[in-house]
């Protein structure tokens, strides 16, 4: 059995919900999947230091992150873990490239040029460095925002629905930039059409627990009826 990647035990309180996990990362894409509300958007928040206002531990590569008995926070920044929303904002007035510099800024400029030029040819969109997000499809904005998100190496990268706007032809080659990044991915997804071919371990999360865990059919089978509405649909 392989070391996990992250490790964690959360609790966040809610007047009417209360989310209360312990999860093992160790596969390089596992998706976490369940309802609205369940908590998925919450726990990758937790994860990513975004949300202060949960308890327990976390760890990365053996590395602690939180503990809040011990009151250790480290903050989002320092985490190595990247963050990104279904709604990744640009910045409009920058051009793709300066987009996806803006987190790689540490690094001298020949580093950061080489680093953008890795990561447009990644996703394919060698074509649009100096386009403007104004000028661009929805799926391409979104694949530039999943290069910038990539730029930094992160060790762990989260994923919150971030291809829940794009229509199915959109989302097949943004998938696949993802999984040849080679950086471990939490994948949150409620559209088992978009996820069902992926190699992928799954975590179903259902009124703030997690429920089912394993091999991502064999976690989601039962949700079948679900898979064929969605794909005629």
């Amino acid at each position: 059995m392989p070391e996990p990647l992250l490790t964690a035990r959360l609790s966040r309180r809610f007047p009417h919900f209360r989310l209360q996990v312990a999860l093992e990362l160790t596969a390089p894409l596992t998706v976490l999947f369940g309802p609205s509300a369940a908590g998925k958007s919450t726990l990758l928040r937790l994860i990513a230091g975004l949300d202060h206002e949960g308890e327990g531990r976390i760890t990365l590569e053996g590395r602690t992150l939180l503990d809040t008995q011990q009151r250790l926070h480290v903050s989002a920044g320092q985490r190595g873990i990247g963050y990104l929303p279904q709604r990744a904002a640009l910045f409009p007035h920058r051009t793709v490239a300066q987009n996806i510099a803006f987190g790689i800024r540490h690094l001298n400029r020949a580093e950061r040029e080489q680093r953008i030029d890795e990561m447009l040819a990644l996703v394919d969109a060698q074509a649009l460095r100096d386009r403007k997000p104004p000028q661009l499809s929805g799926g391409e904005k979104q694949r530039i925002a999943i290069a910038r998100a990539l730029a930094p190496r992160p060790r762990l990268l989260l994923l919150d629905e971030p291809l829940a706007a794009l229509d199915a032809a959109a989302k097949l080659p943004i998938v696949a930039c993802l999984q040849r990044s080679g950086i471990p991915l939490l994948y949150v997804s409620h559209d088992l059409a978009e996820i069902w071919n992926l190699p992928a371990q799954a975590l179903l999360l259902d009124a703030g627990q997690i429920t089912a865990r394993g091999p991502l059919r064999e976690v989601l089978a039962p949700h079948r009826a679900q898979l064929l509405t969605q794909l005629q649909s």
